[in-house]
């Protein structure tokens, strides 16, 4: 780690920062100039805006459940922010000429969310499915809609990346102003306060909160 790194920002390198960045630079190799949508604004899917904003992708929409999500997406790097419901299939090809977006990232987990991703991709365009599922939960397409779509849909384990070599480059970037995650910390908490700050997490608060630790 540089001298000088933020510690609350540089605890997010280790998780969901490096899963985030490497499901965009590794696994789906976002192109400046191509469109994103990222579904699931935890501290991955807001780490995959960062990465996507980086990359010079445009437009890039950020989708969420949570309407109070919208100022942590804009400021992650989001160029528009839409409700997950029945109509986003509609509302994401309104925003790319009709097309629906090069890169689909489904940073839930839950096969309702990996469906949506699939509808909201151009033909030809790629989910990758970053949140991980349930093995009883089972995702469900048609023959002729895989054949038709010539889609692709794949998975990123811990963003396809290698520990050793990218924690210490994103430090470097972060260090240097390159990378900017303070969006990611919404505060930090004592020891005794992270379970309540998990309690806030579950109902949408935030995107992270990190525990510090006296001296």
């Amino acid at each position: 780690m540089p001298a000088g790194l933020p510690p609350a920002q540089a605890a997010l390198l280790g998780c969901a920062v490096l899963t985030g960045v490497g499901a965009v630079r590794n696994t789906a190799r976002v192109a400046a100039g191509e469109s994103v949508a990222v579904i699931g604004l935890g501290g991955v899917g807001l780490a995959v805006l960062t990465a996507a904003r980086r990359a010079g992708a445009a437009p890039i929409l950020a989708v969420d459940v949570v309407g109070a999500k919208r100022e942590l997406a804009m400021a992650a790097g989001a160029t528009d922010f839409l409700r997950s419901d029945d109509t986003l299939g509609k509302e994401v090809r309104a925003r790319t000429g009709g097309r629906g977006v090069d890169h689909a990232f489904e940073c839930v987990g839950r096969a309702a969310t990996i469906r949506a991703a699939w509808r909201a991709t151009r033909r030809g365009g790629a989910v990758t499915v970053v949140g991980m599922g349930a093995k009883d939960d089972l995702l469900s397409l048609s023959a002729l809609d895989i054949f038709h779509s010539a889609r692709t849909l794949r998975s990123s384990v811990y963003g396809s990346t290698e520990p050793d070599r990218e924690v210490p480059e994103l430090a470097a970037a972060l260090a240097a102003g390159d990378l900017d995650l303070a969006p990611l910390v919404s505060g930090t908490v004592s020891l005794a306060e992270a379970p309540a700050a998990l309690d806030r997490l579950a109902r949408g608060e935030g995107a992270r909160w990190v525990v510090t630790f006296p001296d």
